[in-house]
């Protein structure tokens, strides 16, 4: 049998060919066949030849036609070739018994122009069955598949179509696709993995800007952030962006390195089909990835991707945990000023009496003095947070530090001495009984009684023994009994009238301080007037208050300020000094007179002083000024504590001066035992000190004025999971590369490809045995059972079924079966 000539045609790659009808045919002639577009030659019709009354859909260029095979034509498919050949294609006539046509035969019209399209004419309905290449041709199934159809062949006219728009040209992302598509099928191996390299290294610049950024501002204040006030973009924004921006860059060649291990993983052995889905799945997000390890036990290249996707999920809370914005002191522009003190002068203004100057007490010591003498001392006033701070400071902050200072302040110490002193218990008979609140003098006119008195004296022997601690006896008809007790006494270590010295220099245990502004022995019973009827020794203290020269540390804190003294420099001098009380008879009484200036030099250098202290080289006080000062404590020092019995309340007698004492009573008696008597003067020097440094002669030392600011913490443990999945995808791409390179004659560089998924599909044949109904358990169940292998360029390759037919690839530009 004759072979039909070949038309220069070409069919589509896509045999979606739709087939419409029209009612109406225009041709003038009769008697004629269409050809299909499967007939071996296209005629060559030249412009101007077409009918007015035929279609004008298409009028199709002057193409080349081959000449005709001497082979003999099939006498159905040849066509008329004539030089006044029309747009019908006249086809020899059909034997008699063929030839019951219609008048007016429908036109089937194909439309190679775009995209190729059948349409009859004439036909109103157009019915195709449901049969397969095996159905026989019989009236049920006739001829093309068209049920109640012409009895002979319609003719074929090729038109441009109606109102057809052509298709756009390739957008962007097609464009962007058949490029990578391109760059995958390169020999190079560079090109094939040219996008998941990109991707790698844009992770890589985003992380090493996040951390470029915490590098530079690690312990900065977060105001040097500018990009927060000029874009509002804030740090913790910034490092979320860069983090998720290089997440969703290092999943990328993550997710391609699995999707070509997908092809690998059936290329050496038989795998089940159930692994496609898992590896397609792990390519795309974590569940697959878990599937994917568990599936391959965390033995397979595929399973470091796996991992690598599950811990990516983490990327992202691990960056935000890099940075915290802790509070923290910054130095502001503000300066802070604390009073240190190197000459303490106050005001003075004379005053005199019959033209003679008299001694006067400083003012500003007094209030401080009166409450350290009759009550607990002064108490710190709330402020703020704290207390407010009794020295005149400047700090515009809530915080405020200074450098170390050296001032002018009076130091104190007490020491119990009842073991250096000659304390004995004794009764006399008597006694002057200088103590009792019961006298009010005047001295001149009432002298001190004399009585029996039992208790502990201090140099008993003496001509003039002084009773610490004890009571009066009573001589009464009935007998002796107890009467007024002594509890509490303060001797000053100078004598009242004269200014002279007791025990040498005035001191008991602190013989080499010069200058002191009190030195004084406090006796007191310990258990009140009990213990003086139980006949208990006393306890008795050596107290003294002295110039001094401290070295301070101060802050000040939200309200709270605080002093660290950190080291203090005494008045003190090994070699004998000379007393400085002088007396001078005057018409107003005895004329006392402190003769010498007060001059501190702490030594230059030593471990009291650093390189940041402030400091001077002198510290000065005048005789003046001294002796102002000391004149309060004359007032207390001598003083009594007494109770008339057990059950009576204490009196206070002070003020023990020739012209009468006074006397009060206490709330609160701060010098009896068992109260912290070295604490109480601690106090009590720390409260004059602040008097020195707020008075006129103060000078004020700069400091810093801090203020809480946002400053950058980095914590760079929390980079270990972001820079260890960075440097373990970089070696899993890598393995993957050489891996897809070794394998490149069996199988292409697909990655997650969808089109070779389709290209290479199971044989037609294992399809219908896994997707027929009449089957027990779904395609999915089947699959997990199946195995299958991938052939190298052939296809897949079931077990089971050794024989069966691989995929073939389909024929380029060849009319698919069943279709005109």
């Amino acid at each position: 049998m004759s072979r039909p000539l070949r038309s220069p045609m070409r069919w589509p790659a896509f045999p979606d060919i739709p087939i419409y009808l029209e009612a109406a045919d225009e041709r003038a002639t009769a008697k004629t066949y269409g050809t299909t577009p499967t007939t071996p030659t296209t005629p060559e019709i030249a412009p101007g030849i077409l009918s007015h009354g035929s279609p004008t859909h298409l009028r199709p260029g002057p193409v080349h036609v081959p000449q005709p095979s001497p082979i003999d034509p099939s006498p159905t498919t040849t066509i008329q070739t004539s030089s006044d050949r029309s747009i019908i294609w006249p086809i020899p006539e059909p034997p008699p018994e063929i030839q019951q046509q219609q008048p007016r035969r429908p036109a089937l019209r194909f439309f190679p122009t775009e995209r190729p399209r059948v349409r009859l004419d004439g036909v109103p309905t157009l019915q195709i069955p449901q049969i397969n290449e095996k159905t026989p041709i019989s009236s049920i199934h006739p001829g093309l598949g068209i049920v109640n159809g012409l009895p002979k062949p319609p003719s074929i006219e090729i038109s441009p179509p109606e109102k057809e728009k052509s298709d756009s040209s390739p957008n962007i992302a097609q464009r962007i696709e058949e490029t990578l598509w391109r760059y995958s099928a390169s020999g190079n191996i560079l090109k094939r993995w040219l996008l998941e390299v990109i991707s790698w290294l844009f992770s890589a610049i985003c992380m090493a800007a996040i951390i470029g950024v915490l590098i530079k501002f690690k312990d900065e204040p977060l105001s040097k952030w500018v990009l927060a006030e000029k874009t509002g973009l804030t740090l913790n924004t910034y490092i979320s962006i860069l983090s998720k921006m290089a997440g969703a860059a290092l999943i990328l060649p993550v997710s391609e390195a699995l999707g070509q291990l997908k092809w690998s993983w059936f290329l050496e052995n038989s795998k089940q089909m159930w692994d496609f889905e898992i590896f397609d799945n792990a390519s795309r997000g974590p569940w697959g990835s878990l599937l994917l390890l568990i599936r391959t036990k965390a033995r397979a290249l595929a399973a470091l991707g796996a991992m690598i996707m599950l811990c990516s999920l983490a990327l992202d809370p691990f960056f935000q945990q890099v940075v915290d914005f802790p509070d923290r002191w910054m130095v502001q522009n503000a300066s802070s000023a604390i009073p240190r003190v190197m000459t303490y002068q106050p005001s003075y203004l004379k005053y005199f009496m019959l033209g003679e100057e008299q001694g006067q007490v400083d003012q500003s010591l007094v209030p401080i003095l009166e409450k350290y003498f009759y009550e607990n001392g002064t108490q710190p006033v709330p402020f703020g947070n704290g207390t407010r701070p009794d020295i005149p400071l400047s700090c515009p902050t809530s915080n405020c530090t200074w450098p170390e200072y050296e001032t002018l302040a009076v130091c104190s110490s007490c020491v119990e001495v009842s073991s250096l002193l000659n304390i004995t218990y004794a009764c006399k008979d008597n006694a002057t009984i200088d103590w009792s609140a019961n006298w009010t003098g005047p001295l001149p006119k009432v002298p001190y009684p004399n009585g029996t008195v039992c208790g502990h004296f201090l140099n008993a022997t003496s001509t003039a023994p002084i009773l610490l601690s004890g009571y009066i006896v009573n001589e009464t008809k009935t007998g002796p009994t107890i009467g007024e007790a002594l509890l509490v006494r303060t001797i000053p270590l100078t004598d009242f009238d004269t200014k002279e010295p007791y025990y040498g220099v005035g001191s008991v245990n602190f013989k080499e301080i010069r200058n002191p502004l009190l030195d004084a022995l406090i006796a007191s019973a310990v258990g009140g007037p009990d213990s003086v009827y139980d006949r208990k020794a006393p306890l008795v203290h050596e107290c003294i208050l002295s110039w001094c020269v401290q070295t301070i540390k101060s802050s000040y804190d939200w309200g709270r300020y605080s002093e660290n003294i950190t080291s203090t420099f005494l008045n003190v001098d090994v070699e004998p000094f000379s007393w400085p009380w002088e007396v001078f008879e005057a018409q107003t009484g005895a004329n006392l007179v402190y003769t010498q200036n007060i001059t501190l030099e702490p030594p230059a250098s030593g471990a009291h002083r650093s390189d940041s202290t402030v400091f001077n080289t002198t510290y000065t006080v005048d005789n003046t000024t001294t002796f102002n000062a000391m004149a309060k404590f004359d007032d207390f020092f001598p003083s009594f504590y007494t109770a008339e019995d057990a059950s009576a309340d204490a009196i206070l007698r002070f003020k023990n001066y020739a012209r009468g004492p006074s006397t009060r009573k206490l709330d609160f008696n701060p010098w009896q035992a068992p109260n912290n008597l070295s604490r109480h003067m601690e106090r009590l020097a720390v409260a004059l000190t602040n008097v020195i440094r707020s008075s006129n002669n103060k000078q004020m030392t700069p400091g810093e004025a801090y203020n809480k600011e946002n400053f950058v913490s980095v914590r760079w443990e929390w980079l270990t999971l972001p820079l260890g999945l960075l440097c373990i995808s970089f070696i899993f791409l890598a393995a993957t590369v050489a891996k897809s390179a070794a394998e490149r004659d069996r199988v292409g560089v697909w990655k997650t490809s969808a089109y070779a998924t389709l290209l290479y599909g199971l044989p037609d044949e294992m399809q219908q045995k896994i997707t027929r109904s009449a089957s027990t358990g779904t395609p999915r169940a089947k699959a997990k059972e199946l195995k299958v292998k991938l052939q190298p360029n052939q296809g897949w390759r079931v077990s089971g079924n050794l024989f069966s037919p691989f995929t073939t690839k389909p024929r380029l530009n060849q009319p698919p079966p069943g279709w005109i």
